[in-house]
């Protein structure tokens, strides 16, 4: 299915590593280039916001999910589909949240797309989440219903949990697609790649959304 692999995955990193410099840098850059109430008539917040980050925290563990999930699933899907995904996604998610929440930045609903994606593609990959090994497609339920709960109002109320499940969502969907489309490379349950994420890192990454 991949092709022509051009690492979008490493360009998008090092966007959002460079705006953050300018976020610390330029005063109210964040303000004018975050999703705001204003966003229908600075409509260009809907993509802008994908690339902002609220913290360095919060950008290291976007980056460290980014970086270990978007390689693979661009390998997998090649960089030109992967591209519209994480592009598609992020402004999805943000249109979303921006019925939700009165402020959004964050590459999160994104991730979350590329996470669910794979979770189709690769359902059977190890990954480490909630203390646990587990397959891929039960960590992205799990992931599902922590955002879920969070919309209702239980954990963190400062992460975009809609953003996350609207992503996620997106991601389900398109990896649907590029199986019914891609018949040839439907990827069993069986499969045996794994991948071990440090607990700690991975919980970080998931108490740090502060999208």
């Amino acid at each position: 299915m991949a092709k022509g692999i051009k690492y979008f995955t490493l360009w998008f990193c090092g966007i959002c590593i460079a705006i953050f410099l300018i976020q610390t840098i330029v005063p109210r850059f964040t303000d004018s280039f975050m999703l705001t109430p204003n966003a229908i008539s600075m409509p260009w917040q809907f993509l802008t916001a994908v690339f902002l980050h609220g913290s360095i925290t919060h950008l290291f563990f976007n980056l460290f999910a980014l970086f270990l999930f978007g390689l693979m699933l661009e390998g997998i899907i090649g960089s030109k589909k992967f591209l519209w995904l994480f592009m598609l996604s992020g402004i999805f998610a943000n249109m979303v949240s921006f019925y939700w929440y009165p402020n959004a930045l964050g590459a999160s609903g994104a991730i979350m797309a590329v996470i669910g994606c794979l979770a189709v593609l690769r359902p059977g990959m190890t990954v480490w989440a909630f203390n646990l090994p587990m397959p891929m497609f039960i960590a992205a339920i799990l992931w599902v219903g922590a955002g879920i709960l969070g919309i209702f109002g239980f954990g963190d109320q400062g992460t975009g949990h809609l953003a996350h499940v609207s992503g996620i969502f997106i991601g389900v969907l398109y990896g649907f697609y590029l199986r019914y489309k891609y018949p040839q490379s439907k990827p069993g349950f069986s499969q045996t790649q794994r991948i071990i994420i440090q607990e700690g890192a991975m919980r970080r990454w998931e108490d740090s959304n502060l999208r």
